[in-house]
């Protein structure tokens, strides 16, 4: 067991501040080019503008830009005219991309039986997604969308395709204007979550660590679900695979939630305790009514509509009171 650092003890204090204060307004377009100089350098360092992202949130009008740094699309050492660049060699590249797949893929429909199986994998999910907003507008480009999945397939060699990648697509379709940048996000977004959302890399990782969090922070729970409610905690993986992109009412509570994960604020791998906090939202019910593991995870799959920031309070408010606990080296390795 390790007792955590009185640094680390101070900094999941003031993680846990905006909570008990009214939140200040997000990080506007004004206050983002304020944090560079004249040549397009950050003038502020990287914890500093995580640090805000975490407690204020980024305004829609720049939350692409600040998404490139978030992400590694672009480099935090950066100048403007670097970043152009950058841009214009990711635009080349994945025009590149595009044009090796369209040579090769005869070549994988006749050998390669995944390829197949994939491709209509994909084909299935994009058919079934529901993509018009409340006035019945058509909000993405369906083919545009299954070209995106199919060369990330193709190119990607770690994180195979996986059921709810569609939806995260769509995401980054719906933030950028090009699709070169559709493409690079979703690449360096699943680098960055890889231990997190990537089935076959992170996910069973992630439930062995909120099992460890719920076993320090709240034992008598950690009871029931070994008893009565076993096998709850490992059908969540959903919520990894898809950054709990279903449990909120709008996309920005999404985009809001997906871009905390990225600054690693307050701590590596924030996703655990996000769960952590959303099953706290049923443990009452369970308790009280001694749930089994299949009702528990039914009433864990209707917590949907969510607010972003209020989800993401109460997993400071967690973190916090994680500071003050003594933690199993394990436990600690893989949060802080």
């Amino acid at each position: 067991m390790t007792t955590l650092s009185p640094e680390n003890s101070l900094s999941a204090r003031r993680s846990a501040t905006f909570i008990l204060e009214k939140r200040k307004p997000p990080i506007d377009k004004a206050e983002w080019d304020s944090f560079f100089d004249e040549n397009g350098h950050l003038a502020k360092s990287r914890d500093f503008i995580c640090i805000n992202i975490l407690e204020r949130g980024l305004h829609p009008f720049v939350r692409t830009e600040a998404w490139k740094f978030l992400t590694g699309y672009y480099s935090w050492q950066s100048s403007r005219d670097e970043r152009l660049m950058m841009d214009s060699n990711r635009r080349r590249n994945y025009n590149s991309l595009c044009q090796m797949y369209e040579k090769i893929q005869p070549l994988l429909e006749n050998l390669h039986g995944n390829f197949t199986e994939t491709r209509n994998n994909i084909a299935y999910d994009i058919q079934r997604l529901y993509d018009k907003d409340p006035l019945g507008n058509v909000l993405i480009d369906k083919k545009k969308l299954e070209k995106t999945l199919l060369l990330s397939y193709v190119c990607n060699t770690k994180a195979e395709y996986q059921r709810g990648f569609h939806e995260m697509v769509m995401l980054f379709q719906l933030m950028v204007e090009h699709d070169h940048e559709t493409f690079w996000l979703f690449q360096f977004f699943l680098q960055k979550t890889e231990h997190s959302c990537v089935i076959n890399i992170g996910v069973g990782k992630n439930l062995d660590m909120l099992n460890s969090l719920i076993t320090l922070l709240d034992p008598e729970f950690a009871e029931h679900l070994k008893g009565k409610g076993s096998g709850a905690v490992q059908s969540l993986f959903p919520w990894f695979c898809l950054c709990f992109q279903r449990a909120f009412k709008t996309f920005d509570d999404v985009w809001r939630l997906w871009e905390v994960l990225l600054t690693g604020k307050p701590c590596r791998n924030f996703q655990v305790l996000v769960a952590y906090s959303m099953l706290q939202m049923v443990r009452k019910q369970a308790l009280l009514e001694c749930m089994s593991g299949d009702a528990i995870l039914m009433a864990c799959n209707n917590l949907i509509d969510l607010d972003a920031d209020e989800l993401i309070s109460a997993a400071c408010v967690v973190y916090a009171e994680l500071m003050q606990k003594e933690v199993p080296q394990s436990l600690k390795e893989f949060l802080l």
